[in-house]
């Protein structure tokens, strides 16, 4: 879909989401070859499957269907007696020809960003940048917002209960770490850290995709089976039941996340995710990206996500359920910015680092975006890890692996004996910065409501 496209769909999002009669439109949609039986019925479930959670799912999965979504979309209204929305959309289309420069006020916000230091506060601003500092290349503003994408609403209120502790202050270099608390008090304290006392301590699924179609037009992904073999021993060691799957499509991958939350964890204490393949940006509504199957079709983070919620994986309720994402958000390259160098053990880059790096629709690649988001309304208790910031690319070595998953697991072995997920987490976003000409950040979205501590003996 065009930009101009994509930004007055969701401009349009909100009264969309409150009329659009979608139950009149399935076979509409079908006849024109828009969505297919598969994805229309994932829209149906989405969320609670009210005709709000689907008229929402449907249009934030129309910006994935090619260029001609919007047009075709219109005319779909109009086939099912919805000519007001049919009119609104079509004259709104026309007026933004006229005038593109109509539906691009989001261009000056700023990006508002869900980190491990949770989230912003009802009573803090927004910060304008300041053009004469250096920023990060052209970074394109990340909106985070539940309907529509405007000022107003880029400050959801949230339940205290929802928000993430921000963590402590730590010493991500050499030495130990210096929190207020010590680390084997905290464990023990069952309101400040998750009680993982089982053994095995839980289930750990990994989907590593190496080979792809053809067709799809995406890379072998060499140096992938080094990094899940590196995780593979890591979460063995970790006392997990590490389960591998190799090269699945992207409804297989569904099939296997699904199964895996439909299993009795009632006597386990965790779960653990990671997906190795390559990746892209996507619409979203808490969770960016989306990871490639084999054939070319993505799955949107937030339903894999979703797969684990209460309803659809009811014995993992208040354990924490953490993902793993070894893939690219983007095709964005960051350039380093100069500061004082803490470290020089960072890795030159090299002819054998690439990317897992898929353009967000660019080129006629009208069908590749398969799966889109579902609503997590609770998303407590998980924890997702990106390689990489949501729209840049993330690094692999053909020989070695990808630099997050090495540094990761690097850190697990010297550090998740005595310091929580989010310390080691941040030891890692730490090492992964200086590696390279080209920057990668790594970062999460953290709504653990404790602190987690491994089990290594």
């Amino acid at each position: 879909m065009d930009e101009a496209d994509r930004l007055l769909l969701r401009r349009c999002r909100l009264r969309l989401v409150g009329e659009l009669q979608v139950a009149e439109l399935w076979d509409a949609l079908l006849s024109r070859e828009l969505f297919t039986r598969d994805m229309i019925e994932d829209i149906q479930r989405a969320g609670s499957g009210s005709r709000r959670d689907q008229a929402r799912q449907l249009v934030t999965d129309l910006e994935t269907r090619g260029r001609q979504a919007l047009p075709l979309f219109i005319s779909c209204l109009e086939d099912t007696g919805q000519g007001t929305l049919a009119s609104f959309l079509r004259s709104s289309r026309q007026a933004v020809k006229r005038d593109p420069e109509a539906v691009k006020a989001l261009d000056h916000l700023v990006p508002v960003v869900l980190g491990p230091m949770g989230l912003e506060s009802k009573g803090q601003k927004v910060v304008k940048m300041n053009p004469s500092q250096c920023a990060l290349g052209n970074l394109t503003p990340v909106v985070v917002g539940p309907e529509e994408p405007w000022p107003a609403r880029l400050r959801p209120e949230v339940p205290e209960v929802l928000r993430p502790e921000a963590p402590r202050p730590v010493d991500i270099g050499s030495g130990g770490a210096q929190d207020v608390c010590a680390p084997g008090k905290i464990r023990r304290h069952a309101d400040m850290a998750y009680a993982l006392d089982s053994d095995p301590c839980g289930h750990c699924l990994i989907i590593n995709n190496v080979n792809f179609c053809p067709s799809s037009g995406l890379s072998t992904r060499a140096g992938s089976n080094v990094d899940c073999e590196k995780l593979q021993r890591r979460f063995r060691w970790l006392r997990f039941l590490v389960e591998v799957k190799h090269d699945l499509t992207a409804k297989k991958m569904v099939t296997a996340l699904t199964e895996m939350a439909r299993r009795d964890h009632a006597a386990l204490d965790c779960s653990v995710v990671v997906i190795l393949s390559h990746g892209c940006q996507a619409s979203h509504l808490q969770f960016p990206g989306a990871v490639y199957g084999t054939d070319g079709r993505s799955v949107s983070i937030e339903k894999i996500v979703n797969i684990f919620n209460g309803s659809g994986c009811p014995s993992l309720g208040g354990k924490p359920k953490l993902f793993f994402i070894q893939a690219c958000g983007g095709a964005r390259k960051t350039m380093a910015l100069r500061v004082a160098c803490t470290s020089s053990s960072g890795r030159a880059f090299d002819s054998d680092s690439e990317p897992d790096a898929v353009p967000y629709q660019e080129g006629p690649r009208a069908l590749d975006q398969l799966d889109a988001v579902s609503s997590l309304p609770t998303p407590s208790d998980i924890l997702v890890s990106y390689s990489t910031f949501p729209g840049f690319v993330s690094w692999r070595d053909k020989t070695s692996g990808s630099w997050y998953i090495e540094t990761l697991d690097g850190v697990l072995e010297q550090w998740a004996g005595s310091e929580d997920l989010q310390s080691l987490l941040l030891r890692v976003a730490n090492a992964v910065s200086e590696k390279g000409i080209y920057k990668q950040i790594p970062g999460c979205f953290n709504f653990l409501r404790k602190k987690l501590f491994f089990k290594t003996s």
